[in-house]
């Protein structure tokens, strides 16, 4: 009872530093019933509140009275109602089960581009120095901190180590399916180092206009790997089937025959989400912005990017690729007229021996 009635004195000071809680002056930032209660005690005495006797202590002399005394204390209807739901008993009020008491954090927030933001960071310090605080008072009960402020506070904690690990292992998935779909190991490297590049930049993008990595757009972040494949991918395979020694031949042969398709692809993802980037929800904002962010550079990192990666460093074609410039001669010799024969009986135009002409006579023999 005197280890909770000086509870005050453990937490004092802690207010700059971690676990960064309020000083407990008032009761708006400290409140705690067993102090509350030995105070009436030295002051009212037990008269209004059951009677029981006190010791030199000032403390009721058994423990079923002090059980009865801080019952009668901290209900609805006694001097202590403030308390009321700070204590739980056994069914028969007569054994403590549980004990609240209350502290309060200082206000951790910081300043970012002229908005208050919560500190991260300092509030995550704060939650693990008060579990560290509280398992370190060996003169008391088990206990543990908790506020309803902490599952938020986890999240914050984890979330970027959860950033790093989905997506890097989004990352290496989408590199292991494209090596198996073009059967290329160069190819499959430049296709997976351009998402790379793409999802580098989209972090960068979120930090200069100010979207914080949270579990909305971590999500977010993960979802841009499976978009930005699309439009490398594509151009990637067409680069494979197109014949030739020349790499930058067959980068433009590939961006001629898909990036039409690629960009068309791009434009209409684009205009799914663009009616979001109006919303008032953080969640739709925050997931029209990163997927615009997302449409934009895998465009531009699968229509201007890859192709000059291709062009200096791209493997050989296929061996099913077929020449270009052998498919050019194999066309014009299936294309060009067969030579007409000449009838002598016929007469021809001097213009042109193609359309024959009616004749002017027959010769008889």
């Amino acid at each position: 009872r005197d280890e909770l009635d000086e509870l005050n004195t453990l937490v004092a000071g802690l207010s700059e530093t971690p676990p960064y809680i309020a000083e407990p002056n008032s009761n708006s930032t400290y409140r705690n019933v067993m102090a509350g209660l030995k105070q009436f005690l030295s002051t009212n005495g037990t008269a209004s509140i059951g009677g029981a006797a006190l010791g030199e202590d000032k403390w009721p002399i058994s423990y079923d009275d002090f059980v009865t005394t801080l019952a009668n204390y901290a209900n609805f209807r006694g001097p202590g109602a403030t308390y009321q739901g700070d204590v739980v008993y056994n069914e028969t009020m007569t054994d403590i089960q549980a004990y609240r008491a209350k502290l309060e954090y200082v206000r951790l927030t910081k300043k970012f581009r002229g908005e208050i933001l919560d500190d991260a960071s300092r509030q995550i310090e704060a939650m693990d120095a008060t579990r560290e605080m509280v398992e370190s008072w060996d003169n008391l009960q088990p206990a543990f901190p908790y506020s309803d402020q902490y599952i938020a506070i986890e999240g914050f904690k984890i979330i970027g180590d959860e950033l790093y690990r989905n997506v890097g292992l989004a990352i290496a998935c989408v590199g292991v399916i494209v090596l198996v779909t073009v059967a290329n190991f160069t190819a499959a490297f430049l296709i997976t180092l351009n998402v790379a590049f793409c999802i580098v930049e989209i972090l960068g993008f979120m930090y200069a206009i100010g979207i914080v990595i949270d579990s909305v757009s971590v999500i977010n972040i993960v979802l841009a790997v499976g978009l930005s494949i699309d439009y490398s991918a594509h151009i990637g395979h067409c680069f494979m089937v197109k014949g030739g020694n020349d790499n930058n031949a067959r980068a433009t042969e590939a961006l001629a025959d898909m990036g039409s398709s690629v960009f068309n692809g791009a434009f209409s993802t684009f205009l799914a989400v663009a009616v979001l980037l109006f919303s008032k929800s953080y969640v739709f904002k925050t997931l029209a912005i990163q997927f615009a962010l997302t449409v934009a550079l895998g465009v531009i990192h699968g229509l201007i990017l890859l192709p000059v990666l291709l062009s200096i460093f791209g493997p050989k074609p296929y061996a099913s690729a077929e020449d270009p410039h052998e498919m050019e001669v194999v066309e014009i010799v299936k294309t060009a007229a067969p030579e007409e024969t000449i009838h002598p009986e016929r007469e021809y135009s001097s213009e042109s021996l193609d359309t024959p002409v009616e004749p002017v006579a027959d010769v008889g023999v």
